[in-house]
């Protein structure tokens, strides 16, 4: 039986306010930074419904399912997840992640998603559209080293 700690929701919890919808964003996005499916669906309810572009997952084993997938192929995977917009249980990202394929060829994501948060302060409701640019080594943001948080994203990349 999984222990209490992982079935329980980590603060900030709704209804959210300005710092805290900040706070909610930058927590999922060092989660994801881990590339540890595992740890990821902690942040998550049992039932909790995604649609990552153009596929739809529900619940947790489906959310490692997909997460350990994804994280196979896209080596050097790191993200930057910026608030876009909040309500009392709803928070809107821009983000981006740089990762490379096994041929060894750079990409950028650029995209939003939807947060919907259950009482207890586990998303309950994913959704993401994200466009993929092909970028060369000396373009990349993200490299090993650098906090991705103080890499400086012009409008030109909104």
């Amino acid at each position: 039986m999984a222990s209490t700690q992982a079935n329980a929701g980590k603060p900030p919890f709704p209804p959210f306010t300005l710092e805290t919808a900040k706070i909610k964003v930058k927590a999922a996005q060092d989660l994801w930074n881990t590339k540890n499916p595992q740890i990821v669906k902690n942040g998550y309810t049992p039932d909790s419904v995604w649609r990552n572009r153009d596929t739809f997952i529900k619940g947790t084993d489906e959310i490692v399912d997909f997460l350990s997938k994804k994280w196979a192929v896209e080596n050097g995977y790191r993200l930057r997840k910026e608030l876009f917009a909040f309500t009392e249980n709803k928070i809107a990202v821009q983000f981006w992640y740089e990762f490379h394929d096994a041929a060894g060829q750079w990409w950028r994501c650029y995209g939003l998603e939807d947060w919907t948060f259950a009482e207890d302060g586990r998303m309950r409701k994913r959704q993401m559209s994200g466009n993929d640019v092909k970028i060369a080594d000396d373009e990349r943001w993200f490299k090993d080293g650098i906090d991705v948080n103080t890499v400086e994203i012009s409008e030109k990349h909104w």
